[in-house]
């Protein structure tokens, strides 16, 4: 169904609300199949409509394994199908983040609609790029992310926050280890042989950039979990080399030649393995 409004809302919370009714609305509106989840998750079962799943995750707020596995699927879907499931991902955290607008905006002098323009903006940031979904409680990240960009708004501004629910409130965290600049010691580990050229921007956006991985897999053309095995792989040698200093000194020609050697054997498998896929799919087409 169409919606049609003769102003657009001004809050970016109300628009976001506008957009995922419309999406959300008869006759075709925006679903998950649940049956996707199997029967152990405690879903219920069939097609449900989104804003019927939200009410059903808000009416069982203890059932942490179907909102992990919904939530999940919503954050897959808003990575890789499209600006719809961007506004659903809004639209069905929409509670919290009215909930954390009011908290912040309670005495703040500033203008309120920037607090709930950077809680918006902190949730689709990790919604993007930040929440990792091998992890538990993606929707527990996501919301931490908003809240924080809403609490540091406030920081900023010397105020102090009225705070209802301590749990979203981040402490202070440890610093990591720094290594120098990592984009240059990438580059080193790519002319080594350490980490080969097709992954160089792939472990950069991943590890560096903490972008978000299902999209760059999804370019590459491989899995999810291959691109993630395959970063582990990249971390265990990166750190090997960190630890025998071979990114941080000189290599001696046999150690770059073993380097080499390895990396051109990396390189064939690959490419066995691409032909293997391409036969398969030959073979596939034409006894089809």
């Amino acid at each position: 169904m169409s919606v049609f409004l003769t102003q657009w809302p001004d809050s970016a919370l109300d628009a976001a609300d506008v957009a995922f009714t419309a999406l959300t609305s008869d006759p075709e509106p925006l679903s998950i199949d649940l049956d996707l989840f199997g029967p152990d998750v405690g879903l219920p079962a069939g097609v449900m409509p989104l804003p019927a799943v939200r009410d059903w995750l808000l009416a069982h707020p203890r059932d942490f394994p179907a909102r992990d596995a919904v939530w999940a699927e919503v954050i897959r879907r808003a990575r890789l199908d499209g600006p719809q499931w961007v506004i659903a991902a809004v639209g069905m955290a929409m509670p919290a983040l009215r909930r954390y607008t009011r908290q912040l905006r309670d005495g703040y002098r500033g203008d309120p609609d920037d607090i709930e323009a950077e809680i918006l903006t902190g949730f689709l940031a990790a919604l993007r790029d930040h929440v990792d979904l091998t992890q538990p409680a993606p929707y527990a990240a996501l919301c931490r992310a908003g809240w924080r960009a809403g609490y540091k708004l406030r920081q900023q501004a010397g105020e102090t926050t009225p705070v209802e629910d301590v749990e979203h409130v981040t402490g202070p965290r440890t610093p990591q280890v720094p290594y120098g600049h990592p984009d240059v010691l990438v580059r080193r580990a790519v002319r080594l042989g350490i980490l080969d050229p097709d992954d160089e921007q792939p472990y950069i956006d991943v590890r560096l950039g903490r972008r978000a991985i299902e999209p760059i897999a999804a370019r590459m053309g491989i899995t999810t979990d291959a691109l993630r095995m395959r970063l582990g792989r990249i971390d265990t040698r990166i750190a090997e080399a960190l630890a025998t200093g071979l990114l941080t000194g000189a290599a001696s020609p046999q150690a770059a030649a073993a380097l080499a050697a390895r990396a051109e054997r990396r390189a064939n498998l690959r490419a066995a393995s691409r032909h293997h896929a391409r036969h398969d799919t030959t073979s596939a087409a034409v006894a089809a």
